[in-house]
């Protein structure tokens, strides 16, 4: 496994957070609309790990559903909220107007903190300022971290998206690959459009983006076959989340294309094409870390008015994980937990 450069600057603030939290095993997913209570047996039960008063707070992201990402992120947020005492509530909308509404609705709701995505970042700038002036602390993670600090958040809990574009440009170098094509699977996600122009910006080959509906499996799946069908000297897919490279294996069997397929983000799926040599190789952003530390952020913050890396980006990745990490990684992807 390795690990960017960049990535590199924020071990020492990561590094002892990481062990705890990889230490304990995931829990349950739930809905759109989501909440753990203490003695119900989910992640987000508290009240054995600190004798701090209890705490209730909300996590708002952009996921849609089915995409099996969030439910690594919400493992880490519930071990923490079951360490921190706190009651953890969960909530998403891939609608930009639908995720501002929900945040709208926890700071309502008088939370003590709230974490939150920046994937379409002008969407969140009112509701993020309703929260600064209720006295509300926030939290960002894994999308639109430029945006963290103007929007009044506490820090970003992530990986620099530009930096691991170059990460896997400079790795597809390395493979003599010549034309990529990119599959952006949310249209207007500044994150996903951040990947791909860091791989065209390190890449000396071409980099051609490719639109799909990642909530809509079949629709995307034809459009990755239809444009290697179209376009045979394509010899790398890039795609930007784990459920889009399962689709893009199965168009490259379509089409009888030799394209060497390659995604961000890990999970146990990934994992196994991995090791079957299905995928080349894939960017690890920890996203257990960035749900374990947030909900530990903000426990920090309202306790001892600690902040993560001083305001600064917490960096989680990235980190290029290839067949050969396999073995190490194969009890935590089964687990929940990478």
């Amino acid at each position: 496994m390795r690990t960017s450069r960049t990535a590199r600057t924020a071990k020492g603030v990561v590094a002892c957070l990481a062990v705890i939290a990889l230490a304990a095993g995931c829990s349950d997913s739930g809905g759109k609309d989501d909440e753990d209570k203490s003695g119900d047996g989910g992640g987000g039960g508290g009240g054995t790990g600190v004798n701090t008063p209890r705490l209730k707070i909300a996590m708002v992201t952009h996921s849609g559903e089915g995409d099996t990402f969030w439910d690594i992120v919400r493992s880490g947020a519930k071990q923490a909220a079951r360490k921190d005492n706190v009651q953890f509530l969960y909530a998403n909308d891939k609608e930009a107007k639908g995720q501002a509404e929900l945040v709208q609705s926890f700071v309502d709701k008088k939370v003590d903190g709230i974490i939150v995505t920046l994937a379409k970042p002008e969407a969140m700038r009112s509701v993020l300022g309703k929260a600064k002036a209720a006295g509300i602390p926030v939290v960002t993670i894994n999308s639109g971290g430029e945006f963290s600090e103007e929007f009044g958040a506490l820090s970003h809990i992530g990986q620099d998206e530009s930096v691991a574009g170059e990460a896997v440009g400079d790795e597809l170098d390395r493979r003599g690959k010549k034309k990529v094509l990119c599959v952006i699977h949310e249209q207007g996600n500044v994150s996903l459009e951040q990947r791909c122009a860091g791989v065209k910006k390190s890449f000396g080959g071409s980099v051609e983006n490719l639109n799909v509906e990642g909530t809509n499996a079949p629709a995307s799946q034809s459009s990755i076959s239809a444009k290697l069908q179209a376009t045979k000297d394509i010899d790398a897919v890039v795609t930007l989340g784990a459920p889009i490279a399962a689709y893009s294996v199965k168009a490259k069997e379509d089409t009888g294309s030799k394209a060497e397929i390659d995604t961000f983000d890990l999970n146990a799926e990934v994992v196994k094409r991995l090791k079957a040599k299905e995928v080349g190789f894939a960017v690890d952003q920890q996203p257990y870390l960035q749900g374990y530390l947030s909900v530990d952020e903000l426990w920090l913050h309202k306790t001892n008015a600690n902040v993560l890396g001083g305001g600064k980006p917490v960096l989680t990745g990235p980190a290029l994980v290839t067949g050969k990490d396999v073995p190490k990684l194969e009890k935590y992807t089964a687990r929940g937990t990478r």
